[in-house]
């Protein structure tokens, strides 16, 4: 059954990995046409099974497409693939360039400068909610760009979750780097916390209870602390995402002249924590590297 009434359009989805596999499949089963590329092809071979067309280059995937999602890895391997493997060159004049990566916004205001030169619209529109959100089409999705491009995306992003137009090119960008500040940080306040009341005594799942629908609660707290409670640190959001984003929040707060001390100091520890060997676990494993710290390990 379909999950949304849109006309159907002709779309490519490049990078499929733990992000952009519940997405191609949310966007398949809300009818549109999809054409998918993966670096490694095997991890978008599934996808065949629910209706999507695989292929070998990414220039290949997007040279019919209305609307172009990226879900790659960092802003580097964005522009090399729109830049280098040719895609910015096989997308059609009037097609739009939606990024749903997490890079930095200069590297989204100048993919959009390019793009726009040859014709191509742009947005960026990085998300929010995990691959929970993505399977459940719950994600909040922020996006960049100018405000024509963003109503003609609607059919694509209705089906994955809210989208909020925040500002010109950049700023979808921008939105979530504070979005992952905020996160990076709780997470870590959650981790202090919880260790803190365990080394003092007290029993961390009702500690957690006990703070739940106070001042302190948080979806942080809900989510990821029931992790660190259950020592379950299987990778949604890994340590090395968290980090990359903390660092392009810290570079871009430097390029504005903005002083980000609290997001700095996380920075370091997220980056000890990935030093420590647990850069592929989820992020909520920085309670890890606290614990560790207090001979809690």
């Amino acid at each position: 059954m379909q999950i949304n009434e849109a006309p159907p359009l002709s779309l490519a989805v490049l990078g499929i990995g733990m992000m952009g596999l519940p997405i191609a499949r949310r966007l398949c089963a809300a009818g549109h046409r999809v054409q998918v590329w993966n670096r490694t092809r095997a991890k978008a071979e599934p996808l065949a099974a629910a209706g999507a067309v695989v292929h070998e280059h990414a220039a290949d995937a997007v040279h019919a497409a209305d609307i172009v999602l990226s879900l790659l890895e960092n802003g580097p391997v964005v522009a090399d693939v729109l830049f280098q493997q040719g895609v910015a060159a096989a997308m059609r004049p009037g097609s739009l360039w939606v990024d749903m990566a997490s890079i930095q916004p200069r590297e989204a205001r100048d993919h959009a400068a390019r793009l726009q030169a040859q014709g191509v619209g742009c947005l960026d529109a990085p998300v929010s909610g995990g691959t929970v959100g993505a399977q459940a089409g719950t994600l909040a999705i922020m996006v960049g760009g100018e405000a024509a491009d963003f109503a003609r995306a609607q059919p694509v992003f209705a089906p994955l979750g809210r989208a909020t137009h925040v500002g010109p090119h950049g700023t979808g960008q921008l939105t979530k780097l504070a979005n992952q500040m905020i996160v990076g940080i709780t997470i870590g306040a959650v981790a202090e916390a919880l260790l803190l009341a365990a080394k003092g005594g007290a029993d961390m799942a009702k500690v957690r209870e006990a703070i739940s629908g106070g001042f302190a609660d948080s979806r942080i707290l809900q989510l990821h602390g029931q992790r660190m409670v259950e020592q379950d640190f299987a990778p949604r959001g890994r340590v090395s995402v968290q980090l990359k984003d903390m660092r392009n929040a810290i570079a871009t707060a430097q390029e504005l002249g903005f002083e980000a001390p609290v997001t700095g100091l996380l920075t370091g520890l997220y980056a000890q924590a990935a030093d420590h060997g647990w850069a592929d676990l989820d992020q909520s494993a920085l309670f890890l590297e606290l614990a560790q710290r207090n001979g809690m390990a």
